[in-house]
């Protein structure tokens, strides 16, 4: 087969994967749990493994633990959380009030050194973006509704994840080696260079990643929990569990936890705690947390984390958001295997160039 008729067919066959995967992505979500799962415990099952313990027994012990974890801290923390999530809602009316009372003299002298034709025209635009953010809004959620949320794919999540999981994580092994018989002989050296790579870049940014996040939310929530904010934890822990998103973890906490801030206390010290509680967060993120446990090494800058995470949300809703940042790792290996054989290649160096 010549190299523009694999080009051809390796193309195809990504077309064929990205169509079924857009198609079926309603009922994909437990299935993506359930392999995520696995993928982040493997390294653990491998060492039980090594340690003299059976695949299938290892396999059963973790998975319990891990559940058993995560329900109890569900257990734990919903009760807990649900108060707060009420309390929040009993502030709404208060922000919406502080913000009015502070907007409304700016507006009344918008009106006094406007022409009318000026306000005429503001009034609409604004009306025009507030409409725009409203359907733009309403569109998310109900992706997120009918990709993840809906009570039988809840349903299917509790369910169908734990068996996937299981499966998964038991035949790990036997599934990796079955596909690299699959591989291409001539190019099977190059291909599993590049698996190697993208493993390597998936995993340190998801566990790295997973880990920065738990301790930002602990320290988000216990840091306003003892400020004395209202629904302080609950903003906290969303904050930081957020915080997979470069910036907007902390530029949203920050933003929910002032306007509460604002509305609760009258004296600056407590609000000036809150915005140093996010700050403080972030600079840790920064220069501490991000470099020790995910490293500069996985190559994903931010923005692109940004963009896959938007895109693989607006094109396959929920399940497109567990996806993202997986196959944003494989496009970026993927490219800089590309850009290197291009810059070693005559097409870069000219016709007195080497090949590589």
């Amino acid at each position: 087969m010549s190299r523009d008729r694999k080009a051809i067919f390796w193309l195809a066959g990504l077309v064929i994967f990205g169509g079924l995967i857009h198609l079926l992505s309603s009922v994909l979500l437990p299935f993506v749990a359930g392999m995520a799962v696995a993928y982040f415990l493997d390294p653990v099952a491998d060492r039980l493994e090594e340690r003299g313990v059976s695949r299938g027994l290892g396999t059963s012990l973790i998975l319990l633990a891990f559940f058993a974890a995560a329900i109890g801290v569900l257990v734990l923390l919903v009760p807990l959380l649900q108060g707060q999530i009420v309390e929040l809602a009993g502030l709404i009316p208060e922000m919406v009030e502080w913000l009015r009372s502070h907007a409304e003299p700016l507006l009344l002298r918008l009106q006094a050194d406007l022409p009318p034709e000026a306000l005429d025209k503001l009034r609409d635009a604004a009306g025009s973006f507030a409409g725009d953010v409203v359907s733009w809004l309403t569109g998310v959620l109900g992706r997120i509704w009918s990709g993840g949320v809906a009570f039988f794919n809840l349903l299917s999540l509790i369910v169908i994840t734990p068996v996937v999981a299981f499966y998964l994580l038991r035949d790990w092994d036997l599934i990796t080696e079955r596909i690299d018989t699959w591989l291409p002989r001539d190019a099977a050296p190059a291909i599993r260079s590049q698996l190697r790579e993208i493993d390597r870049t998936i995993a340190g940014f998801v566990r790295g990643q997973a880990s920065v996040c738990l301790v930002l939310a602990l320290l988000y929530g216990i840091g306003l929990s003892l400020i004395g904010l209202k629904s302080g934890l609950l903003v906290g822990l969303g904050a930081g569990l957020v915080s997979f998103i470069p910036y907007i973890g902390a530029a949203s906490g920050l933003a929910v936890g002032l306007g509460i801030a604002l509305a609760q206390f009258s004296d600056l010290p407590p609000i000036l705690m809150v915005a140093a509680v996010f700050v403080t967060g972030q600079t840790l993120e920064s220069y501490v947390l991000t470099p020790r446990l995910v490293g500069d090494r996985v190559g994903l800058h931010p923005v692109w984390i940004i963009f896959a995470l938007l895109a693989g949300g607006a094109v396959f809703g929920f399940t497109g958001i567990l996806l993202a940042v997986p196959v944003a790792a494989v496009i970026g290996v993927l490219i800089r295997f590309s850009l290197t054989h291009y810059l070693d290649s005559p097409l870069y160096k000219g016709g007195g160039g080497e090949q590589g």
